[in-house]
């Protein structure tokens, strides 16, 4: 059974840093590509962050310079360092998986807040 962990959301002030993560277990085939999608309330969900099987990573425009993302080298660990967060970066943040298949964490929630 595929199975998709995130973790490191939270509550942070503006300028803020975290650091989310995302574990993924039950995939036999090589994985195509990771990435990181978010979904505000009332809004669709958008990618933020995706890396290739070869590393080839792209953001969104609004992260970019802010967000950074990574993986292991076992390729089952994959990392969102969200720095100089603002209110708008406010979402349920998803990992996602490309591999013969998409599969779906179910999320974790990061809201910018003074």
């Amino acid at each position: 059974q595929v199975q998709l962990v995130e973790s490191g959301g939270g509550l942070v002030q503006p300028g803020g840093s975290l650091r989310l993560s995302c574990t993924v277990s039950g995939i036999r085939f090589s994985i195509l590509a990771m990435g990181w999608y978010r979904q505000a309330p009332g809004k669709q969900r958008e990618l933020v962050a995706r890396i290739t099987r070869i590393g080839v990573t792209n953001y969104q425009d609004s992260v970019k310079g802010r967000f950074t993302i990574a993986r292991d080298k076992r390729e089952r660990t994959v990392y969102l360092q969200i720095d100089s967060l603002k209110p708008e970066d406010s979402a349920v943040y998803y990992c996602n998986v490309q591999a013969p298949g998409d599969y779906w964490g179910k999320g974790t929630l990061v809201t910018v807040s003074s």
